[in-house]
């Protein structure tokens, strides 16, 4: 049984695998404990996968889980952890932009107890403005609401101990905010800082609709204030009300001037309106997440492993 599992999920990466594997290989061949490389292909559509085939045969230390399709990210992540024994776990994307070089800080940090290591950005990278300003507006909420312990600036590289994977598998549902659900379980842990590189080669594995996406699970996955929001929200409805009331009477009252009374209702009309829209979504997404979880479908289908036990 190895010590240490590095799994990368990989979707369309022929432009990077070559040198991210050989940079892995680099890395590892100076650490002193046994380890082994888990690339999950998701559903490729170019030669990612005759590529790590190719490199799986030549190596047995590197093993291949192919999906039969693109199930997503978090699909793959969990595909790779289901399918490991060791004893720490190293998950990061195939694009480069997680060093390989970071590996053996990580490994200290778990060799000094830490049972989970978070690899945390220093800085943004050279997405779009739109993207970068809604990325900190996401953290901002998520602080500032404790809608969930997930930590700032991390992604999805970082070191867990084998006790913190048997907890995680334990959690089933479909729809997964990784990143949430490790913070959540409350495992002692630490970080590793570093700057994050752009990607070199290829498309951004997230889309800007993925990331949208993946922002709303962390929404809706760990915290149920979204459902509360119905009760500011009435609350306001009612203040401004009262407030056209009391500014109607008082001006009737006080300059002897005239309403149509239609003017404010369809103001009212108007507010309540869109606070109805906004509701409606809310609970729409709450009962769309119970539907998905319900139906109790697979989180990935594995088409084949390679070097891997079955």
């Amino acid at each position: 049984m190895p010590n240490l599992s590095i799994v990368i999920p990989l979707y369309n990466e022929e432009k990077n695998l070559s040198k991210l594997n050989d940079t892995l290989l680099q890395v590892l061949k100076n650490i002193s404990i046994s380890w082994e490389i888990i690339f999950v292909n998701d559903g490729s559509s170019d030669k990612t996968l005759k590529m790590v085939e190719d490199l799986a045969s030549r190596n047995s230390s590197i093993k291949v889980i192919s999906l039969t399709r693109n199930f997503g990210h978090q699909a793959a992540l969990m595909a790779g952890l289901d399918n490991t024994t060791a004893d720490a776990v190293i998950t990061m994307d195939g694009d480069l932009q997680d060093p390989p070089e970071l590996i053996p800080e990580l490994i200290n940090k778990w060799e000094e107890g830490f049972l989970v290591v978070y690899a945390r950005r220093k800085n943004y990278r050279n997405d779009h403005f739109l993207k970068r300003w809604l990325s900190m507006l996401f953290y901002f909420i998520v602080k500032s609401l404790k809608m969930s312990t997930a930590p700032k600036n991390v992604g999805d590289f970082r070191l867990i101990d084998r006790r913190v994977l048997e907890e995680l598998k334990y959690m089933r549902e479909r729809t997964r905010y990784l990143r949430g659900m490790i913070s959540w379980l409350g495992f002692k842990s630490s970080f590793v800082d570093y700057n994050r590189p752009d990607r070199e080669n290829g498309k951004a594995g997230y889309s800007f609709n993925q990331l949208i996406r993946l922002a709303l699970d962390g929404f809706f996955s760990f915290s149920r204030l979204p459902l509360r929001i119905g009760l500011f929200l009435g609350v306001i409805s009612i203040l401004i009300g009262l407030g056209f009331m009391v500014y109607m009477i008082a001006d009737i009252l006080i300059n002897d001037v005239y309403y149509h009374l239609y003017k404010f209702l369809v103001d009212v009309i108007f507010i309540f309106m869109g606070f109805l829209f906004i509701l409606i979504w809310i609970l729409g997404e709450y009962i769309g997440r119970i539907y998905h979880e319900v139906k109790g479908r697979n989180l990935y289908i594995i088409h084949k492993k390679i070097n891997l036990d079955d």
